[in-house]
């Protein structure tokens, strides 16, 4: 993290907003699987789950097929990815995936060091 972001006076959320807006994610993750045992998050999607609750407008196709080729990523981490940008989704108080949401999400992948 660089000196500008560590040195910042600007104040982040208070403990209290942000689990307002945790326990609004987890309320609209529970109502999003009503009825579904095995799942209660969206860490709990398996593919068929994802494929039926992440779904994309054209631009988000657009953003995940550019990160599969680029990025060259399994199957397993392109699920991954969209359970996360849908999680980010849910914490923003948004009913869909949006872009911004998928590229928040490819940032949190890990870096492979090479060499």
């Amino acid at each position: 993290m660089g000196y500008e972001k560590l040195s910042e006076s600007r104040l982040g959320e208070s403990s209290a907003t942000v689990r307002t807006r945790v326990e609004a994610a987890c309320q609209r993750q529970h109502a999003r699987f009503n009825g579904k045992d095995a799942i209660t998050c969206n860490a709990d999607m398996h593919p068929a789950e994802v494929r039926k609750f992440c779904a994309l407008d054209e631009t988000g196709q657009a953003l995940m097929k550019t990160a599969l080729a680029q990025l060259q990523l399994s199957a397993r981490a392109y699920h991954r990815i969209l359970k996360l940008a849908h999680t980010i989704a849910d914490l923003a108080g948004s009913e869909m995936i949006e872009p911004p949401h998928i590229a928040e999400a490819l940032q949190y992948r890990p870096r492979l060091m090479m060499g």
